[in-house]
């Protein structure tokens, strides 16, 4: 299984930004796909999380009402867009599947309950 980040860049603060993630090698109909992101000097965090019905989203609170995660099993992708950006939300940007054990279900935000990971996407926030 392999996973391909892509649609970073540079956006001004207020911009918005779409990331996609396809993967290759296995359907991902099965699995919770998730975006964390790791800015410079700082540990990995979790940003959002969706089931593979997409009944479920999860998202940390510091995105919350301003970042959408979607996905679309037909094209095995998943997409992360970004609204209302800020500086603070500078990192790469990586996106991650897992098979949904009960581990996950219960702590979409572990990034120890993935399997699968991207190769991340950089993310620039200008103020």
């Amino acid at each position: 299984v392999q996973l391909q980040a892509s649609g970073g860049g540079l956006v001004q603060a207020g911009g918005s930004l779409r990331l996609s993630c396809v993967v290759s090698g296995r359907t991902i109909s099965s699995y919770l796909m998730a975006w964390f992101r790791q800015a410079p000097g700082k540990e990995q965090e979790f940003v959002a999380a969706v089931t593979w019905t997409t009944s479920s989203t999860y998202y940390a609170d510091s995105v919350k009402g301003r970042f959408t995660i979607s996905r679309d099993n037909a094209k095995n992708s998943v997409y992360l867009q970004m609204d209302s950006l800020k500086p603070e939300d500078t990192a790469v940007y990586y996106c991650a599947a897992g098979h949904q054990t009960v581990g996950l279900l219960l702590h979409p935000d572990a990034p120890y309950e993935y399997h699968y990971w991207g190769q991340g996407t950089q993310v620039t926030v200008s103020s």
